[in-house]
């Protein structure tokens, strides 16, 4: 019987399994790609919905090539200025000098990326120096990659924190703290939120409204966490006065409920203040950073809390890994990416920049204001975070049409923002964003390297565009769309 039983040695070798390489693209195929190249694999692979928005705004014609300082460069040597900034990502301009030459020198000396099983010195040197720039007791950080990563820990830091078996968090309206689940329960859009099973416990209050935040707090023992924006990015550049955050501050110390503060687009000095609630005198319980956290050359986010909140959820070893660093949370490039960051922004005076120059685009949209009330709705902000809102479509038109028009501003909501931003880009090189709830507003936050002759190309850029009138910058419109 055992006669019949093949040996290994009498078995003939199998072959060797060989992995058929996909049709892949390289680098260098990827940066010789056309713009009609481009937008097929975009709308293939990507967001063919998003496609059709790029394309009504003309930016699918465009292919950035290089980008440095204020500048992108497109495939025809076109600069096209920066008063979009990334929604805040660029504190320190396109490719800063420093900061590619501290990544290139982390590269050549082969230093590690991911070392989750040791202790990093960058990580721990990254966390130090966000604990230094930050007021008060904030000084426990948690490194993730993104915004809504960092929210989503501020959040569940203070939830734990609160002491509520059913805590409950009080969120504002026209908030935006990400789209990630968690974080997207307390994002006050029906868009974003869809059909998705969202976090129920929540309440949400007017923004900038004291009474309303008391009246919720006093009526609900549960409530333990305050999750409020600084200044509203998405909500069109909305800030609230002293008074309110003053008030805030002592309504979660009277109730024993923790604040935590989103300053991922409105932080790292963009008011012309490291945070800007640092403007009102008050420090929240946690806060998050992100966007230019990351330099402009990598993603970073950080939750940074007062060190009682933080021991109070993770400080014992039995607790200590429920929201520990995640894989890509303070990777080595990434950790020294930031930290030469940070010391840009403070070694060339960027916060103070903001201010002054942010001081003076605002000053200079008043002046236009002035001369187009009609179409300007209203300049406001702080540093170079500035909101610039039009009026509604029918208010620009001629008295006659106004009735009529007047019905559809509704479904118009965006239509002259979109307008003017695409005309910009088109014929005067300037790139600005746009705002997720209220349409009518313009979105500028320009790097904080921004000069005073950069705002003043901008704001001659636009005086000049709406001279021309409501009807021809509409008719403008429509000629490139033919085209």
């Amino acid at each position: 019987m055992l006669a019949n039983v093949a040996t290994k040695q009498d078995m003939p070798e199998a072959e060797p399994m060989q992995s058929t390489k996909p049709d892949l693209m390289t680098v260098e195929e990827a940066k010789a790609l056309d713009t009609k190249s481009m937008a097929e694999l975009f709308k293939d692979h990507i967001n063919p919905g998003q496609f059709h928005f790029m394309k009504l705004l003309g930016f699918h014609k465009v292919k950035i090539e290089t980008a440095e300082g204020m500048y992108y460069t497109d495939q025809n040597g076109r600069k096209i200025l920066d008063f979009f900034g990334g929604f805040g990502s660029l504190a320190h301009g396109h490719n800063h000098p420093r900061v590619i030459a501290a990544r290139k020198q982390f590269q050549d000396e082969n230093r590690h990326e991911i070392a989750i099983a040791f202790l990093s010195q960058y990580a721990t040197a990254l966390a130090k120096n966000l604990a230094a720039c930050s007021p008060g007791d904030l000084d426990m950080v948690f490194l993730g990659s993104t915004g809504s990563e960092a929210m989503e820990a501020a959040v569940k830091v203070a939830e734990r924190a609160s002491g509520r078996k059913n805590c409950k968090i009080v969120y504002a309206e026209n908030s935006f703290h990400g789209k990630t689940k968690g974080v997207l329960s307390l994002t006050d859009s029906e868009l974003y939120q869809g059909d998705f099973q969202l976090v129920g416990n929540r309440v949400k209050v007017p923004f900038g409204d004291l009474q309303a935040l008391s009246n919720a707090i006093k009526s609900d023992p549960d409530i333990g966490v305050v999750v409020l924006e600084t200044v509203q990015g998405g909500g069109g550049i909305i800030s609230a006065p002293e008074a309110y955050w003053r008030g805030v501050r002592d309504l979660c110390d009277e109730h024993n409920v923790l604040w935590v503060a989103d300053e991922v687009q409105c932080g790292y000095g963009r008011t012309g203040k490291f945070y800007a609630f640092e403007h009102y005198g008050v420090v929240p319980d946690v806060t998050a950073l992100a966007k230019s956290l990351g330099a402009g050359k990598a993603a970073v986010g950080a939750m940074i809390a007062k060190r009682d909140v933080y021991m109070k959820a993770y400080g014992s070893p039995k607790t200590a890994m429920i929201h520990a660093q995640a894989t890509f949370g303070g990777i080595g490039e990434a950790s020294v990416t930031a930290m030469e960051g940070l010391n840009v922004l403070y070694d060339e005076d960027l916060i103070e920049n903001s201010a002054q120059v942010g001081a003076h685009l605002i000053s200079r949209l008043k002046q236009i204001q002035e001369k187009y009330p009609k179409i300007i709705k209203d300049v406001r902000g702080q540093g170079l975070m500035v909101g610039l809102e039009f009026q509604d479509f029918s208010k620009t038109m001629p008295m006659v049409l106004r009735p009529v028009l007047a019905m559809l501003d509704e479904k118009l909501k965006g239509s002259l923002s979109g307008f003017i931003g695409a005309q910009l880009l088109r014929d005067y090189d300037i790139l600005v964003a746009f705002t997720e709830y209220n349409r009518n507003v313009i979105r500028l936050e320009p790097p904080l390297v921004c000069t005073m002759d950069n705002v003043d190309t901008f704001c001659d850029a636009l005086d000049d565009l709406l001279s021309k009138g409501i009807v021809s910058i509409v008719n403008g419109f429509i000629k490139s769309q033919a085209g």
